[in-house]
């Protein structure tokens, strides 16, 4: 167990825009920061983060909290695992307490399968360094292709001995679980009980996450064998899902942040060697076809893709789908093509840095000269042929989302095509048109949901106590945007008097003898009380964190706001619009009494109810009562400027 102390620190050193920008490319807008949503396919940014509260707000899907919340839903980790994260990156120590028997028990599977991983990659690393056949065959292999003794280092490189259970029986007599292993798909399991090593006689690639935990291996053979596979990935498991990560992520994100752009290429060799040249923005699909959710990782970092291709026409043709997968994205694409009989990795290690560097600035071409020129090639003068080229060419620029980009495609490639623009433009819009009528037609297959029915009370007594709600939810939104502040009070003979915002709130609920019924609200509102009484305040990060869920998630959703006052209005136009800190007094106030007015209104109906059943000794008894609730509520609504018109 973390102890309390600690967590709070934890808590206070975390800044938000710092650890969610560790997964998102943030962008300043205003006072907050906005970035594409990593919880859900958004394509126009509605991810918030508020530094000044410590929160991030999806207002398409809803995703909110504090910085350790992130990591928890992000890393899908524990709470007590996301913490340790986060003290990690700003280098706070964490002395734990002794865990019980049950907490020990309740061990947390994904973290197991992390910890054989990051065991295996230190075995593969310590075979390859520390033993004769690893250092002869497998650190030999390496060097004979290049790969620098820093490189191998940095992206942890390792051996696999040629051995069936050499790393198994490793592991199992270092207390790891078989069944564990074989999850991992570090091990084959056999129905007869028989086991042996996926990765045996191979160099390892181990793959990392995001933040820099081995999640798979790649493993590239020595053999001969032409029935063996070249590589071999870790199978899909429940920590790593191939579509969805980039080899080199961990080491290359910052830098795609910095140069606004990612280098994509197919292999391991190829990011390690590029890496070394200076290249350090670049990633692999891990041998596979480029996904979906491998384009929108990347584009949490940058819209600019530019894709590296080896001089194989055949691979060249069969990765043009990834770049209309791309552009269908809303991400800008350029293309690199290496020299006949040259891939990034041949090109990285045959040439100085400043050689590949320049190679890559200088050869990268839009996509719409690279596929025309392509394409071109293959038609040359055959009419059929030309056409079907530029139909193609114009179903790629058909998967553009933005209209205006569409057209200034189509532009450029009527020019580099020699035809009439018009004439593209009539094809493009067949295309659209197509396009839209199978949507629709899907959207009508499609069985449409049910739009949830607006508010209907089916009682008067059901619309008073969703009013009483509101008003708790205001009273405890006032506490924790303003709780510890003061305000100036102006009485009646012109004197100013400060006051505390939650001694006010406090002070007047308890003078009427009125209690919060909302459990969440209640506990903010105790919480308060308690801080006044000893003139402790917590600060708004520590109810953001709340040991109770549901208050946490309050507390985010009421800070978090959709839009924003523009600081124009001043800087520009002179023009000072109040906030509702401006006009304290008045909110605190007139939220007191509306929040008294809408007790009194459920006090009366729950009177108007019992006299429906009063014998004659009480019935008097309940209408005095009735009558005086009517008279103070006659007031409050006097003091709020309401008129009653029953």
């Amino acid at each position: 167990m973390i102890p309390k102390e600690t967590i709070q620190q934890i808590i206070e050193a975390a800044r938000i825009e710092e650890v969610v920008g560790d997964f998102v490319h943030l962008k300043k807008r205003g006072a907050n920061l906005l970035g594409l949503c990593p919880f859900h396919n958004e394509k126009t940014p509605s991810f918030t983060v508020s530094p000044a509260k410590g929160i991030y707000k999806c207002f398409g899907c809803g995703a909110a909290g504090s910085s350790v919340k992130f990591i928890m839903e992000h890393e899908h980790k524990s709470y007590p695992e996301a913490l340790r994260y986060v003290a990690n990156k700003y280098q706070i120590e964490v002395q734990e307490e002794e865990q019980t028997p049950e907490q020990i028990a309740h061990y947390n599977e994904r973290e197991a399968l992390l910890q054989i991983s990051d065991f295996a990659g230190k075995y593969f690393a310590n075979q390859l360094w520390e033993t004769e056949k690893g250092k002869s065959i497998g650190l030999s292999y390496l060097t004979e292709r290049g790969i620098s003794t820093q490189m191998i280092k940095k992206f942890q490189l390792g051996y696999s001995p040629d051995e069936w259970t050499a790393f198994t029986d490793y592991a199992i007599k270092n207390a790891h679980d078989i069944k564990l292993l074989e999850k991992t798909g570090l091990t084959i399991l056999k129905e007869n009980g028989k086991k042996f090593d996926r990765f045996k006689g191979r160099i390892m690639f181990p793959i990392h996450s995001l933040t820099g935990q081995i999640i798979g291996f790649g493993g590239r053979t020595l053999s001969n064998d032409k029935k063996q596979a070249k590589y071999l990935n870790s199978p899909e498991s429940q920590l790593y899902h191939k579509s969805k990560i980039l080899y080199g992520i961990s080491h290359a994100r910052q830098e795609m942040v910095r140069q606004d752009n990612c280098f994509l290429v197919e292999g391991y060799t190829d990011v390690i060697s590029l890496f070394d040249a200076g290249v350090q923005n670049v990633v692999a699909s891990s041998g596979t076809a480029l996904t979906t959710d491998q384009i929108k990782l990347i584009k949490r970092f940058t819209p600019n893709i530019t894709i590296l291709y080896d001089g194989d026409f055949a691979g060249i043709k069969a990765g043009l789908r990834g770049i209309d997968m791309i552009l269908s994205e809303g991400m800008n694409v350029k293309v690199v093509l290496f020299p006949d009989g040259e891939d990034p990795d041949s090109y990285a290690r045959s040439h100085r840095s400043s050689e590949v560097q320049e190679y890559i600035t200088q050869q990268a071409q839009d996509f719409i000269r690279f596929k025309t020129g392509l394409l071109s090639e293959e038609a040359e003068k055959d009419p059929i042929k030309r056409a079907g080229l530029i139909k193609e060419i114009v179903q790629t620029i058909a998967v553009i989302p933005d209209p205006i980009t569409r057209q200034v495609y189509v532009k450029e490639c009527a020019t580099l095509l020699d035809m009439p623009e018009q004439t593209l433009l009539n094809e493009l819009n067949k295309k659209l048109r197509n396009k839209f009528t199978e949507s629709y037609k899907t959207q009508i297959a499609a069985p449409q949901p049910i739009a949830p029915p607006q508010t209907n009370y089916t009682t008067e007594e059901d619309q008073l106590r969703d009013k009483l709600s509101y008003q708790e939810e205001n009273i405890a939104r006032l506490l924790l945007e303003f709780g510890s502040k003061n305000f100036n009070y102006i009485n009646n003979d012109g004197q100013a008097n400060e006051f505390n915002v939650a001694a006010v709130i406090i002070d007047q609920i308890e003078m009427d003898h009125l209690s919060i019924e909302n459990p969440i609200y209640k506990t903010i509102y105790d919480e308060f009380a308690d801080a006044v009484e000893k003139e402790e305040f917590k600060s708004l990060a520590y109810f953001i964190n709340h040991p109770k869920e549901e208050v946490s998630k309050f507390c985010v959703e009421v800070m978090s706001q959709v839009y924003e006052l523009s600081p124009n209005w001043l800087e520009r136009k002179q023009i000072r619009v109040k906030s509702e800190e401006d006009k304290l007094q008045m909110s605190v106030m007139n939220s007191i009494l509306s929040y008294k007015l809408s007790v009194l209104e459920k006090g009366i109906k729950q009177l108007r109810v019992e006299l429906k059943t009063a014998d004659d000794n009480n019935m008097m008894e309940i209408l005095s009562r009735i009558g005086k609730k009517e008279n103070q509520k006659k007031l409050l609504s006097k003091e709020l400027g309401r008129t009653i018109l029953r």
